[in-house]
């Protein structure tokens, strides 16, 4: 399988993405369950549950406004208040940008994923020491070291944030619509490139290609691994109230 070795990095962001977004929507869907059992208002569980999500919704759409504002796009309405939309879909928040070539708007649109990526990142690597967790060779050295992880200073806290910035630094259907053109406008640059003899020189962009991708498949592990270990909690607490009420979420 050594030809996918040039492919290594972007299979690996796409299969710990494609498992995260899973895991991610499941959580979303205990917690909410959760907070509609406790509540029995689906408009105070939605309430609930957006002001969980509130710092990762604040650090998405301020990264929208503050790259709107970078690249001289106008913006006008800026909203952190959840919305149900027709389609039964929550909005957790909105930044209202004028309209712009596709190349600003997909900057905009990019800009709480680059952003989120990057602040999960580092708290992975600084305040919560995850690569430490790589040296351990043995499974009692494990648990050893994830204990001393959880008594870590504020540990809570930057656990909180990492969960609540990555459930909610991925692009919405807005946020992508500039983004298919874009690719398409580079896949054919690529394409020219190509047949015009110069594939040999693009070969040098590989391996730093394969890094970028390997480094934000990273993340994502990361960030699923932080969603899996709230699923149980939030599923058993969901069992326990459902038998508490006598009522089932559907």
């Amino acid at each position: 399988m050594s030809w996918l070795q040039p492919y290594s990095g972007p299979i690996f962001f796409v299969l710990s993405l494609l498992v995260y977004l899973a895991v991610q929507r499941r959580l979303h869907r205990e917690i909410q369950g959760v907070f509609l059992l406790l509540t029995r208002s689906p408009a105070l569980a939605l309430g609930l549950f957006a002001l969980v999500f509130f710092p990762g919704v604040l650090m998405h759409e301020t990264s929208h406004w503050i790259t709107a504002k970078l690249v001289g796009v106008r913006t006008g309405k800026f909203s952190l208040l959840p919305q149900l939309q027709p389609d039964g879909t929550l909005r957790l928040g909105y930044v209202e940008a004028a309209p712009a070539d596709i190349f600003r708007e997909t900057l905009i649109g990019a800009a709480p994923f680059v952003s989120g990526t990057l602040v999960v990142g580092w708290i992975a690597i600084s305040p919560l020491r995850v690569l430490s967790l790589g040296q351990i060779e043995s499974a009692p050295g494990l648990w050893g070291a994830l204990a001393e992880m959880v008594n870590l200073p504020d540990f809570w806290l930057w656990f909180y944030l990492a969960f609540t910035i990555s459930s909610t630094m991925l692009p919405s259907a807005s946020d992508r619509r500039a983004w298919l053109p874009v690719l398409l406008i580079v896949g054919l640059i690529g394409l020219i490139f190509i047949l015009s003899g110069a594939g040999d020189w693009l070969l040098f962009l590989v391996e730093p290609i394969n890094r970028i991708f390997s480094s934000i498949g990273l993340v994502f592990v990361f960030s699923l691994l932080l969603h899996v270990g709230l699923i149980l909690p939030f599923w058993l607490l969901r069992k326990l109230l459902s038998k508490i009420t006598g009522l089932e979420v559907i």
